[in-house]
């Protein structure tokens, strides 16, 4: 009876040890089956071809030869201002003829002033000339009658004497008064106020009906309407710009003019460094909108240099740097930083960072990150990069 109880216990027992083997089994399977199933996608996932970012094409950046030029900014002013004045004293102002901005020609007539005065001392001038002159014929007809007496021994030699001094006492006279006739017909074409040359009247004093004095400023004249540009440079930059190179500038509101450097100042200004540079603007500068006293910027041209560029559409500019997206076969972009140049149109000069070979995206580099994929649509493929050289490591 023990037996047989002893037996059913350890039927029991090898039952119960048996369930509990199998379910330690399903237990540890259970995670690796899990584990299994949840690689299945990644890898399916990883068999599938990446779907590209973006469709791009493809360019090289291509050398040019561009203008080297230098970037300045200066005021606009007149090439040589004429000072128009009064030159007598005391006489009121009759007629104003120009006012600001009138082009005006060399003697015109652009005052007058009240000249009754003058006309009256010429009167006077006119009429001691004119006895003087009668007087003179007398003292001339007396001195050949005494010539005559003379030489008949008729007359005294002293008397001769006088009637000689007295002629030549009349034409001195004469030369006296006509020079005086002289100076009061000058004084009064100085009451005309003329224009000394061609050009624009930039200034007005002159007052209908006041009284000017001598050397009394009325007017301001921008001799033959020309212009000129005072460009400031570093006085490092002022050795580089020779006469006859050419300018263009552009003041605000106005159109492009070109003109040519006359000259560079042969000073710098002490606090600031910087010079001079005077170019000479063509009268059509005015025509396009520049006035005298405008700040306008410019650039000076120096000559052409060669260099790498590509469409502005290839460059990022990202949190002040730029870059440029590279392309490799498989169509995979790398992002790199480059350092850019002058701008000429719709390109742009890559001056460090970047060779001619290397192909890069060349628009919408906006919407790639580093490492997508893209499609190439240029019609032909992205032309394979050498691979970087291996260097093996000696063991030490």
């Amino acid at each position: 009876m023990a037996a047989a109880c002893f037996d059913t216990i350890s039927r029991q027992g090898w039952r119960a040890a048996g369930l509990l083997a199998g379910g330690l089994a399903l237990a540890l399977l259970a995670p690796i089956d899990r584990i299994a199933r949840a690689a299945e996608p990644a890898q399916a996932a990883a068999s599938r071809p990446v779907k590209p970012a973006l469709s791009v094409q493809w360019v090289k950046a291509q050398p040019a030869d561009w203008p080297a030029v230098l970037t300045a900014s200066g005021a606009l002013a007149a090439w040589q201002e004429a000072v128009v004045g009064a030159e007598l004293s005391g006489l009121r102002l009759a007629t104003v003829h120009v006012n600001v901005g009138d082009v005006v020609k060399r003697g015109q007539v652009l005052a007058t002033l009240a000249a009754e005065a003058v006309e009256a001392d010429v009167a006077n001038a006119r009429a001691a000339l004119a006895e003087a002159e009668a007087l003179l014929q007398e003292a001339r007809g007396n001195a050949d009658r005494a010539r005559a007496l003379s030489e008949q021994k008729a007359i005294s030699a002293q008397e001769v004497q006088r009637n000689l001094t007295a002629e030549q006492t009349a034409q001195a006279r004469v030369k006296a008064l006509s020079a005086q006739l002289a100076a009061q017909a000058l004084r009064l074409r100085q009451t005309r106020i003329v224009a000394q040359d061609d050009g624009v009247i930039s200034a007005r004093q002159a007052t209908l009906g006041a009284v000017v004095s001598a050397g009394q400023e009325l007017f301001r004249l921008i001799r033959q309407g020309r212009l000129e540009w005072r460009a400031e440079l570093p006085s490092a930059d002022l050795a580089r710009i020779q006469p006859g190179m050419v300018a263009t500038v552009t003041a605000p509101g106005a159109q492009p003019v070109q003109g040519k450097v006359r000259m560079v100042a042969p000073t710098v200004e002490a606090a600031t460094r910087n010079g001079l540079v005077y170019v000479d603007l063509p009268a059509s500068a005015a025509r396009a909108g520049a006035r005298a006293g405008m700040f306008a910027s410019g650039q000076l041209a120096l000559g052409a240099s060669r260099g790498l560029t590509l469409p502005q559409s290839a460059v990022l500019l990202r949190d002040g740097f730029s870059y440029v997206f590279k392309v490799d076969a498989k169509g995979v972009v790398a992002r790199s930083k480059v350092s850019v140049g002058r701008r000429v149109g719709d390109r742009i000069e890559v001056t460090q960072g970047l060779d001619a070979q290397t192909p890069v995206v060349a628009s919408g580099v906006g919407f790639l990150a580093d490492g997508d994929t893209v499609r190439v649509v240029n019609g032909a493929s992205v032309p394979a990069q050498p691979a970087a050289p291996i260097t093996r490591k000696e063991p030490s």
